[in-house]
């Protein structure tokens, strides 16, 4: 099943892309290589979920943050090829969690990205991934998503 079909059966769309906070671009290609620069958590009304895991925000809503930000690194990945159908394989994700110190659950904060991923593409959806915390993001957002994806040439 083509993604864009398969986000629709999941009832889920695209926002559209975000613009950069700040002097970068939000997808280079290089190859058949895109590099996503870190997505945040923005709605489709350009207002951004906020707050620190593990005090403002559950694991839960964090999920639902990161998931959220999934969605919008679809958004800059299409406008970058133009199609999600010519997704090869999704390379690489760092997801980096604003935490409050005590809190270990990065990796399911993650999650929420990354079983979107594999939701929409299926076996190309599995990628290496890291997930850490840090002591701030920018905008007081909970999550920071950046990737690599490999596409057809």
């Amino acid at each position: 099943m083509h993604p864009e079909q398969k986000l629709q059966e999941l009832g889920l769309s695209l926002p559209p892309p975000p613009s950069p906070a700040a002097n970068y671009v939000t997808a280079v290609r290089t190859g058949n290589l895109v590099y996503l620069a870190g997505h945040g958590p923005r709605r489709p009304d350009g207002t951004y979920i906020t707050g620190k895991v593990g005090r403002d925000l559950t694991p839960a809503q964090a999920y639902d943050a990161a998931r959220q930000v999934g969605l919008n690194l679809l958004a800059s990945l299409k406008a970058c090829i133009g199609d999600l159908g010519k997704v090869k394989r999704v390379v690489k994700v760092l997801g980096m969690v604003n935490a409050d110190p005590s809190f270990t659950e990065h990796p399911r904060v993650i999650n929420g990205c990354s079983d979107l991923f594999v939701a929409v593409f299926g076996e190309k959806g599995r990628h290496a991934r890291s997930a850490v915390g840090m002591g701030s993001l920018p905008f007081n957002i909970p999550v920071e998503i950046e990737a690599i994806v490999e596409v057809e040439e």
